[in-house]
Order: C-alpha cells, then sequence, then structure tokens
C-alpha cells in the first residue's frame, strides 16, 4: 500500500537525522515502527541490538522529542576539553 504521510518539522528531523546515523532509508525506519506499534514485529527477540537495554532500564527512552543541539562553548585552539577541568577533577 502507498501512503502519503505529512510528519510535523520535529518529526521530519528526527526521521532524517535516524536516517543518516542508522544507514537506513526512512521509508524502513517508519515501516519498522508501524511494525512494532501494531504489534506484528516478527519474532519474539529484541529487533536491535540495543533493545535489551532499554527493556533491562538501563538505557531510557527519550522524554521529548528529537531536537538538534547547537553547541554553546567551544573549545580554544590547541587546547583540548580535558584541559579545562580543574587537576582534583581530572581522576
Amino acid at each position: 500500500m502507498a501512503l502519503n504521510l505529512r510528519l510535523r518539522a520535529d518529526a521530519e528531523a528526527a526521521l532524517r537525522a535516524e536516517s543518516e546515523r542508522s544507514g537506513r532509508s526512512q521509508q524502513e525506519i517508519l515501516r519498522e515502527a508501524v511494525d512494532r506499534y501494531l504489534g506484528l514485529t516478527p519474532g519474539a527477540g529484541p529487533q536491535h541490538e540495543w533493545d535489551h537495554l532499554i527493556t533491562s532500564g538501563k538505557v531510557l527512552l527519550p522524554r521529548g522529542a528529537y531536537r538538534k543541539v547547537v553547541p554553546t562553548k567551544t573549545v580554544p585552539a590547541g587546547r583540548r576539553t580535558i584541559d579545562l577541568l580543574d587537576r582534583e577533577d581530572r581522576n
């Protein structure tokens, strides 16, 4: 079945970012999401290597929508982030 889907701008950005991060097509991600929502995912085990981390509570699902992070600080040229910490913080 072919379907046109209109997404909010933040959902579109999140889908695009996940597609780039995972190397999977946007259609593949959406098909999997629909299958999971409808309980149609085949097999009893986790579909992804990280699913067991989510079900065990070691990794929490996001509490809000995806948002692009814009850095607010920059490290001066020739310095590392570790150089910004006090001596007692380095251990």
